[in-house]
């Protein structure tokens, strides 16, 4: 059974409960906002990694409220900002198709969520297909090899350096011929040049679309959630030309930067569907906007 993400927040965010909501609370107990309690709280909201322009458009909006006479205490400030954050995330809802595609740099979390996601799949009964087609680094084939043997669950993977498309294809055609429910596919993460990688990545979107023509491919971006801002630096080439569909945080646990979620949807304009955190293969969860910034507010 998946436990509500704020369960998983509570537990498993401590980092960023430190460093963001001790500080909020401050400000919530106050009987009287001002502009310098508003400057006090713009501070928090870029070391949280929020963005530059995610906090302005935030603080001109409660800026206005205290102006009209609408946004006195720190309770009110707490009620207001909760629901602004929550309107900073509010992208469509993403329904995955049976065919997911993980890109991403190497580091960024990558394989060990493609094993996630087969877990998370195998637990609600369905037949899963894994593919390592990372050839060119044998150390993710490994990886996903060992995850597959132990969570007992199919992997396909080629020869070292083969060509992933050919992984791929093949990997295309055993899932339609032996009726997989899913097929998680584990891509490179690093070619010679950015170029070659992003080339490599259309080749393997092409493939997928050409044989399992009928189906819905979600191409799912790994961000390291450690790396702050500038991982949008990274996630801005992907977009350019992997046809992403939506977003998996990894390593929450390990950053005190939560507000790079904020900073996605909004750079971005990709909702964010898992956050994945820890070595296990259940620390994967399905994101909740309303429960996330409740957590981060209300801790």
């Amino acid at each position: 059974m998946i436990l509500p993400m704020f369960n998983f927040v509570k537990n498993s965010l401590k980092r960023i409960y430190s460093s963001i909501t001790s500080k909020l609370q401050g400000l919530f107990g106050l009987s009287q906002i001002d502009e310098q309690s508003l400057q006090e709280l713009q501070k928090i909201m870029l070391e949280a990694d929020l963005g530059v322009q995610t906090t302005k458009d935030i603080i001109i909006k409660l800026q206005a409220s205290v102006q009209a006479g609408n946004l006195k205490t720190g309770q009110e400030l707490k009620s207001l900002l909760e629901r602004l954050l929550v309107e900073q995330l509010s992208l469509p809802k993403l329904e995955l198709g049976r065919v997911i595609l993980l890109v991403g740099i190497n580091g960024s979390g990558k394989t060990t969520c493609a094993s996630k996601l087969a877990y998370y799949y195998q637990n609600h009964g369905k037949k899963v297909l894994l593919v390592a087609a990372d050839t060119f680094r044998a150390a993710a084939v490994d990886q996903l090899e060992s995850w597959a043997n132990k969570l007992e669950i199919d992997l396909l993977q080629g020869l070292p350096n083969q060509d992933p498309a050919a992984v791929v294809y093949g990997a295309c055609e055993k899932f339609k011929k032996e009726h997989y429910d899913i097929v998680i596919i584990d891509t490179a993460g690093r070619l010679q040049t950015k170029t070659n990688l992003m080339q490599e990545l259309s080749k393997v979107r092409k493939v997928v679309s050409k044989v399992l023509l009928n189906e819905q491919v979600s191409t799912l971006l790994t961000v390291d959630a450690m790396l702050g801002q500038n991982s949008l630096v990274q996630a801005q080439e992907f977009q350019k030309t992997a046809d992403l569909n939506g977003v998996i945080l990894t390593k929450m646990d390990g950053t005190g930067k939560g507000g790079i979620v904020f900073a996605i949807a909004q750079k971005l304009h990709l909702p964010v569907v898992f956050i994945s955190y820890g070595e296990q293969p259940g620390d994967l969860k399905w994101f909740d906007k309303v429960e996330y910034v409740s957590g981060l507010i209300n801790n």
